[in-house]
């Protein structure tokens, strides 16, 4: 049985006053205990989320990484710096970075590669456009971006990956449930030809799109979804916390 992961990505909201706030709304709450939480702040709210929620089972991610260890990168955050930090997870290939910052298939496996080798758990995301989708060719589309974002990665355990259909990111649309796990169990065949049949019906596969209060149950409850990659919802304690406990 895979553990259910619900992650917020806050995205570039939250200064490091109102991440503390946020995150103490969620230490005091009762949770799912059947739950892995996750949260991924804005780097300059990272240190002190971190500090906070040192006696807490919730996790900690980043938004983003740079894939070389160090050097003249000016900006860029490396893995390493990463794992001293305390941070366990890595969101790579969001959509908003692929259309925004020009990343490409190449950048996201050098990416995913240098978190592996850290021992950083990279969420990969992958997604269609609504163009894509109504061509039918949305499983063509999340193939190729599995197949090449994953090219040379010889383990997946350490693995988790978001299904984020783009046309559903921050839009108020969101995948029916049915299309959601149609395209989860999809990418879990891909896995099995990637890796091996054992490897990918242990990981977990995320659906992220516009996940609120009001249609987490109905998505979680899908046989091939583990979890949530949530946006927007996630900034609004009350509403997160009803999420983690659909």
């Amino acid at each position: 049985m895979r553990k259910k992961l619900i992650a917020g990505n806050w995205k570039m909201n939250n200064n490091v006053e109102e991440s503390l706030k946020l995150v103490e709304a969620l230490i005091s709450s009762k949770l799912k205990e059947d739950v892995d939480v996750l949260i991924c702040p804005p780097f300059t709210s990272l240190y002190p989320v971190i500090r906070e929620l040192k006696n807490s089972s919730i996790k900690t991610g980043a938004q983003n990484v740079h894939y070389e260890d160090k050097g003249a990168y000016t900006g860029e955050v490396s893995p390493l710096m990463l794992k001293s930090l305390g941070v366990e997870y890595v969101i790579i290939g969001h959509s908003e970075r692929r259309q925004y910052f020009g990343e490409t298939d190449l950048i996201i496996n050098k990416k995913v590669k240098a978190c592996l080798r850290h021992g950083l758990k990279p969420i990969l995301c992958v997604g269609e456009t609504l163009d894509q989708r109504e061509a039918g060719l949305e499983k063509e589309t999340v193939r190729n971006q599995l197949i090449k974002d994953l090219d040379g990665v010889t383990d997946g355990s350490g693995l988790v990956i978001a299904y984020e259909p783009v046309w559903a990111i921050g839009t108020g649309k969101t995948a029916t449930s049915t299309q959601a796990n149609e395209m989860s169990s999809y990418i879990r065949e891909v896995l099995a030809d990637i890796f091996t049949a054992h490897i990918a019906e242990n990981m977990k596969i995320q659906y992220g799109g516009s996940v609120n209060a009001s249609n987490a149950k109905e998505i979680l409850d899908q046989p091939h979804i583990d979890g949530a990659l949530v946006g927007g919802a996630s900034l609004k304690a009350d509403e997160f916390i009803k999420i983690i406990n659909y």
